[in-house]
C-alpha cells in the first residue's frame, strides 16, 4: 500500500505531458496504409511519420479506391472530425478516384461536386479549430513515346489549387512537384518510384494486354513522395514545421538526407553446387559459378554457396542476382595470376590496362552479394612487398616462396614481370597504351581490384568479409543505389593500394555498420583524376556513412585525391577510426579540379592517430610547406599559380562532435596560394595531440567550442596567410608558452573570442610585417 500511494503521489507531483498534435491523412490509395506488407506497394502516408518528431501523432485514414464523395458517403469524414481537436493537422489529398466517370460510386466531377466536397473538408475542419492543408493528387506516371510528360489528371489539380485560394488554406502542389521529380528522373530512372516495376513482381498478361502500375509506389517511391510533402511543410513555414524532425548534422532535417533505391529478389535460390562446383579447395569452381549466375539471371533469384572451400577464377556477375554465401562458405581465389586476363577498365581514376577484377560487373541492374561467408583475392601472389615491413623471420619465409629480389635485396616481387612494371612506374615511364596485347610482359604488375562494379544500378553488399585483395578491396565505378550493410574488409597493413572502399563518381548510397582493416584508405571518396576525371564530370554525391568501425588505414574517411568530378552531400556519423595514419583527411593537390562541397561530419571518436586527427590538404604527395621542428617560424615562400580548370576547391565542411587521443596534429588546413580552403566549421571537438592546429591559405574558417591538448604549445594554434578566421571557446593546456602565432602578409581579420588567454604565457603573437589588428581578443 505503501509503494502505492508513493507510486501515486510521484505521478501526481510530474508536470502534465504536454498535448499530442495529431496528423490525418485523409485520402485515397496513393496515400493510405497498406495491409499486405509482404507486396511491394506501399502510400506515401506510409512514409511520412519518419520525417516528424514525437510531437506529433500522424493517423493515417486514407483508404484504397475512395474519392471525396466516396469517403464522405462512407462516413469516413465523419469519423475523422470526431477525432479533430483544436490545433490538430488535416492534410486533405484526392483526385484519382473522383474522375472515373464510369463509376457512380465514386465519381465526383471537378468543378462541381468535387469542389463542393473539398471545400465541405476544408470548412469542417476549420470549424474543428483544426488546420487543414490541401494536396493537389499526385502525378501518374505518364510519358509519352518521346518521353514527354502526358496529361494524367484534367481538371483535378487546377480545381483544388482554387479552393485552397479561396478557402486561404495552405497548398502542397504535389501533382507539380512529384512530376518534376519524374522529369528529373526520366521515363527509365522513375520506374523503380511505382511498385509494379520491382524485380520479380510484374508478370506479363497472357490474356489481356499488360499494363505497369504508374500510379501506385514502391517503398522507395512512397518514402521520395513523403520526402517531397515534409519538405514542402518547411519550405511554407507551417507550424507544423517546429515538429519536423532534425538530423544530427548542423541545419539538417531528416528529409535532407538522401534515400537509397533498394535491391530486391525472387525467392527462387540456384545452388552452386548443382552446376558441377566440388568445395575441396582444389578443383577450379570457375564455369560453375558462370553457369549457376546464367541460370538465376535468367529467371532472377539467388545464387547460393554453400559452405566449403571454393576454389575459382573470376567471378562475373549478372542483373537480378543475389550471391550468397552461406555461413562457412569460403571463396578463394586462385593465386594463377594468368586466370585473370588482360582487360581495358580505369586504375586510379584513369582509364588502364589491369588484370580483370576477381569479382566484377558491368551495367547491371539489382545485384547483390549477402551472407557471412568470405571472398579471399589471393592478393599475396600479386603484390610487391619492401623488407622494412616485415621482420627478419617473415621476409626470410617470403624470399623463400619465390618471386625475385630488387638489385638492393630490399624489396620482394612476385615475379619478374611484376618488377619490371613496378620499375617503370616508379620511373614515371608507365604505357600508355590501351592496348591488353602491348602489357603481356609486366601482366603480373597489373594487379585487379578485388570487386569492381561499374555502371550498375541497386546494389546490395552485406554481411560478408572480403579480405587479401591485390589492390582496391571494392570499387563501385559510376554506380547508383548503392547500400553497404555490415561487410568486413581485410588486407594486410602493408598492402599498397588496398583501400577498403572507394566510392568512384556514385550517386545515392548508404554504408553503415562496416569494418575495415586495410593498408590503404578505408571509406574512401573519389570521383576521377585530373583531366579524365573533368571530363568525366559525374562527382560523388548523396551518400550516408555511419556507425563504420576502420583499423590500421591509411585514413578513416577520406575525399581525395582523385576527385576531380567533384564531391558534394555526404553525410558522415557514429564513425570510430583506432591507429589510421589519418582520421579525417581530405586531400588534393594541383591539377586536379574538382568542387568538394556540402559534406557533414557529425560523431567521430579516434585513437592513435599517427598523423593528424583532421586534414584539409591541397598538396598531397607533394613536399610539406609547413616548417618541420626546428626551422624558421616564417611562412614559407609559395608561388600562386593561375587560376584554371586544373585549381581544386575545398568548401562547405561542417564537423561536430570529435574527439581524438593521440595524433601528431589535431587540424591541418592547407590550402593553395592561388586557392584558399574555404567555408569550414569545427565544432565540439577534443584532440589529444603534440600540435594544435595549423591553418594556412584559408578563409571563413570557424572553431567553436575546440580543445587542442597539445603537447608541444609553441604555439597551440598557427594561422598563415589566412583571414576571416573565427577561435571561439578554444580550450588548452595551462601554461602553454604561446596560444596563437600568426604569420603571412595575407592575414586579416583573426578573432579569438570566449577564450582564456591566460592560461598561456603568451596570448598571441603577430609576423612584423602585420599590424595589431589583425587579432582581435574579446570575450575572456
Amino acid at each position: 500500500m505503501l509503494a502505492g500511494a508513493l507510486a501515486f503521489l510521484t505521478s501526481a507531483s510530474r508536470p502534465p505531458a504536454e498535448p499530442t498534435t495529431q496528423l490525418f491523412l485523409v485520402g485515397d490509395s496513393t496515400m493510405s496504409e497498406k495491409a499486405d506488407l509482404t507486396k511491394p506497394e506501399r502510400g506515401w502516408g506510409m512514409a511520412f511519420s519518419q520525417y516528424f518528431d514525437n510531437g506529433v501523432v500522424i493517423r493515417n485514414t486514407a483508404v484504397n479506391g475512395r474519392s471525396t464523395k466516396s469517403f464522405y458517403r462512407e462516413g469516413r469524414w465523419a469519423k475523422v472530425l470526431e477525432q479533430l481537436k483544436p490545433g490538430d493537422w488535416v492534410f486533405i489529398q484526392f483526385g484519382h478516384n473522383d474522375s472515373k466517370v464510369e463509376d457512380s460510386v465514386r465519381s465526383a466531377p471537378a468543378q462541381t461536386l468535387y469542389r463542393q466536397l473539398l471545400t465541405k473538408f476544408v470548412q469542417e475542419a476549420k470549424a474543428k479549430g483544426a488546420n487543414p492543408v490541401l494536396l493537389t493528387p499526385v502525378g501518374r506516371r505518364y510519358f509519352d513515346d518521346a518521353g514527354q510528360r502526358k496529361d494524367d489528371h484534367g481538371e483535378y489539380p487546377g480545381v483544388v489549387r482554387e479552393v485552397a485560394k479561396a478557402q486561404k488554406v495552405p497548398l502542397i502542389d504535389m501533382h507539380e512537384k512529384t512530376w518534376a521529380l519524374y522529369s528529373q528522373l526520366g521515363e527509365v530512372g522513375s520506374r523503380p518510384l511505382f511498385w509494379s516495376y520491382q524485380n520479380g513482381y510484374y508478370q506479363a498478361n497472357p490474356v489481356a494486354p499488360a499494363k505497369n502500375d504508374n500510379t501506385h509506389f514502391s517503398a522507395y517511391g512512397a518514402t521520395r513522395v513523403a520526402q517531397l510533402v515534409a519538405q514542402s511543410v518547411k519550405a511554407q513555414n507551417l507550424p507544423l514545421a517546429s515538429h519536423l524532425r532534425r538530423a544530427v548534422f548542423e541545419s539538417k532535417y531528416m528529409f535532407d538526407l538522401p534515400v537509397v533505391l533498394q535491391a530486391s529478389f525472387k525467392k527462387d535460390t540456384f545452388n552452386l553446387a548443382q552446376y558441377g562446383a566440388v568445395a575441396d579447395g582444389q578443383i577450379l569452381n570457375t564455369e560453375a559459378f558462370r553457369k549457376a549466375i546464367e541460370a538465376c539471371a535468367g529467371a532472377g533469384g539467388t545464387v547460393l554457396v554453400p559452405r566449403g572451400l571454393w576454389l575459382t577464377g573470376p567471378i562475373v556477375l549478372k542483373s537480378n542476382v543475389n550471391l550468397h554465401l552461406a555461413t562457412g562458405a569460403l571463396v578463394q581465389f586462385t593465386a594463377d595470376r594468368r586466370q585473370y586476363p588482360l582487360i581495358k577498365t580505369t586504375w586510379e581514376g584513369e582509364e588502364a590496362i589491369r588484370s580483370q577484377a576477381p569479382i566484377s560487373g558491368v551495367d547491371l541492374t539489382n545485384i547483390a552479394i549477402t551472407g557471412t561467408g568470405t571472398f579471399d583475392g589471393a592478393g599475396d601472389a600479386w603484390r610487391p612487398v619492401k623488407k622494412s615491413k616485415l621482420n627478419e623471420t617473415q621476409w626470410q619465409k617470403l624470399v623463400a616462396s619465390g618471386g625475385v629480389l630488387s638489385e638492393k635485396k630490399d624489396y620482394w616481387y612476385p615475379s619478374a614481370g611484376s618488377m619490371k612494371g613496378n620499375l617503370l612506374a616508379t620511373a614515371s615511364t608507365p604505357r600508355k597504351s590501351l592496348n591488353p596485347a602491348d602489357f603481356d610482359d609486366i601482366r603480373d604488375f597489373l594487379r585487379p581490384n578485388m570487386l569492381s562494379l561499374t555502371s550498375c544500378k541497386q546494389i546490395l553488399l552485406e554481411g560478408f568479409t572480403i579480405q587479401n585483395s591485390p589492390a582496391w578491396t571494392i570499387h563501385p565505378l559510376l554506380c547508383e543505389n548503392i547500400t553497404l550493410r555490415n561487410v568486413t574488409a581485410k588486407n594486410p597493413w602493408y598492402g599498397q593500394n588496398t583501400d577498403a572502399l572507394d566510392l568512384e563518381s556514385c550517386r545515392n548510397g548508404l554504408v553503415e555498420g562496416c569494418t575495415f582493416d586495410v593498408g590503404d584508405d578505408g571509406i574512401c571518396i573519389k570521383s576521377g583524376r585530373d583531366e579524365q576525371g573533368r571530363k568525366r564530370g559525374v562527382p560523388t554525391e548523396n551518400f550516408i556513412v555511419r556507425d563504420t568501425k576502420v583499423y590500421h588505414a591509411h585514413g578513416g574517411f577520406v575525399i581525395g585525391s582523385e576527385m576531380s568530378g567533384g564531391t558534394r552531400n555526404l553525410f558522415v556519423s557514429n564513425c570510430t577510426f583506432i591507429g589510421t595514419d589519418v582520421g579525417l583527411r581530405f586531400k588534393t593537390a594541383r591539377g586536379r579540379g574538382g568542387v568538394v562541397e556540402n559534406i557533414f561530419v557529425d560523431g567521430v571518436d579516434m585513437t592513435d592517430i599517427a598523423g593528424e586527427a583532421i586534414l584539409f590538404d591541397m598538396y598531397y604527395a607533394a613536399k610539406d610547406p609547413v616548417p618541420l621542428a626546428g626551422e624558421s617560424t616564417a611562412p614559407p615562400v609559395i608561388a600562386a599559380q593561375p587560376l584554371n580548370e586544373g585549381t581544386p576547391q575545398f568548401q562547405g565542411f561542417r564537423i561536430r562532435n570529435v574527439t581524438c587521443k593521440g595524433a601528431t596534429t589535431g587540424i591541418l588546413v592547407r590550402g593553395l596560394p592561388e586557392m584558399s580552403i574555404k567555408d569550414i566549421s569545427i565544432e565540439n571537438a577534443v584532440l589529444e595531440c603534440k600540435k594544435g592546429l595549423v591553418c594556412q591559405e584559408a578563409e571563413n574558417i570557424r572553431l567553436k567550442n575546440v580543445t587542442l591538448l597539445s603537447t608541444e604549445t609553441k604555439p597551440v594554434m598557427e594561422v598563415q596567410n589566412s583571414h576571416n578566421i573565427a577561435l571561439d571557446g578554444i580550450r588548452y593546456a595551462s601554461g602553454a608558452e604561446l596560444l596563437l602565432r600568426v604569420t603571412g602578409e595575407r592575414s586579416k581579420d583573426i578573432r579569438l573570442t570566449n577564450t582564456d588567454v591566460k592560461k598561456a604565457k603568451k596570448a598571441v603573437e603577430l609576423d612584423q610585417k602585420l599590424g595589431k589588428k589583425t587579432v582581435v581578443v574579446a570575450g575572456r
